[in-house]
């Protein structure tokens, strides 16, 4: 296997990595804005009001988009399965 080769399995690493986190990345970081200006605006400062929701949008993420995150890393594992089998074979 050469330099090539693990520079590009490392690359599509981190591509699918970074697809498969953002929508709940994404779902958290706008829940919490959210609930920061809700909080700032009304002196309100307790920190379960805004972890609760925050955890709330994630599992409705997780929900929406869990089976479209598991097609991509289902196809990523086929594909270095694929190489390794060709590598070996």
């Amino acid at each position: 296997m050469d330099t090539a080769t693990v520079m590009d399995i490392a690359i599509e690493s981190l591509t699918v990595t970074t697809l498969v986190a953002a929508p709940i990345l994404a779902a958290a970081l706008l829940s919490g804005l959210l609930v920061g200006v809700i909080q700032a605006a009304t002196s309100i400062q307790e920190m379960t009001l805004s972890f609760i929701p925050k955890l709330a949008v994630m599992m409705v993420a997780v929900a929406l988009f869990g089976e479209w995150q598991l097609a991509i890393m289902m196809e990523y594992f086929q594909t270095i399965f694929e190489r390794v089998r060709v590598l070996n074979g």
